[in-house]
């Protein structure tokens, strides 16, 4: 199964490079992370990253990639949301400002729900409005 991974915020193309190179150096996702790039737009130089593609297997794979996306967001100086979107559509979105807040029971907390819902075949994850790792239903 394949995850997409897209980013909302100032400077997402930057951002998505910069979490594409944290994700690939998690021995765990090694090769399992892709940068998809859009055509350039017209007189444009280059490509622009639109979103990732994490590839997912049994084994823990699920908790690597939660655990490293919320490292990551935790280091963002501005505001920046993740969304992670399952094939089934079933997705997730996590605020850097939110995840900067938490304490590490939180974080935890955060992980194992995100964890639950990369590998929940229902795509049920929380329960709660307030819950940063809510599906949103998409």
């Amino acid at each position: 199964m394949s995850v997409t991974v897209a980013l909302a915020g100032a400077g997402t193309a930057d951002e998505l490079r910069s979490l594409h190179e944290w994700l690939s150096a998690e021995e765990e996702l090694r090769g399992r992370v892709r940068l998809v790039q859009s055509p350039p737009p017209p007189n444009a130089l280059g490509s622009v990253p639109e979103m990732l593609t994490v590839a997912l297997a049994p084994g823990g794979v699920s908790a690597v990639l939660a655990s490293a996306a919320i490292a990551w967001m935790r280091h963002r100086t501005g505001e920046v949301v993740c969304k992670l979107t399952k094939p089934d559509g079933t997705s997730v979105e996590v605020s850097a400002q939110r995840v900067r807040g938490s304490d590490v029971a939180e974080l935890r907390e955060l992980v194992t729900e995100l964890t639950q819902m990369l590998n929940d075949s229902s795509g049920v994850a929380g329960n709660g409005s307030d819950d940063p790792a809510a599906p949103s239903g998409q």
